[in-house]
């Protein structure tokens, strides 16, 4: 399986635009911006997008892990944090952090917090991305 993504970029690094799309039409020329990235202006970002995507990936590969392990999730809310840091070798992302909350009617703690860890580095965007990664996970009673 492949999926695809674009950008075309007009201009220099801080005074042009950009348009992200993807082949499903996720995104349709989605506009971003050096402001949009580095500042805080409104729009995505590249950030933004790894944060959306690694959030996805860990809750459905978190259902699968529960599963697994004899339960089914009612609810998993995955937020990502992206951490973009200036380095001497220009930005960097340099750690990625989930905060997990789920509903899992029967799951005790422990085996909740067994099935987390196993997915926060065994999801396939956990697996690509070369930074620090941490979690607090809660199962919600």
């Amino acid at each position: 399986m492949e999926r695809t993504a674009s950008a075309v970029w007009n201009g220099g690094m801080k005074d042009g635009k950009g348009t992200l799309s993807a082949a499903s039409g996720a995104l349709k020329e989605t506009p971003y911006s050096f402001a949009m990235r580095f500042e805080s202006s409104p729009g995505t970002n590249p950030e933004e997008l790894i944060g959306a995507a690694h959030a996805g990936c860990f809750a459905m590969a978190l259902a699968g892990q529960l599963e697994r392990a004899g339960m089914k999730a009612e609810r998993i809310q995955t937020n990502a944090t992206v951490t973009l840091e200036m380095g001497t070798g220009g930005p960097a992302i340099t750690a990625v952090h989930l905060d997990v909350t789920a509903k899992v009617p029967g799951a005790t703690q422990e085996a909740f917090s067994k099935a987390a860890n196993e997915t926060k580095t065994g999801c396939p965007v956990s697996k690509v991305l070369n930074t620090n990664i941490t979690m607090d996970a809660r199962l919600e009673t």
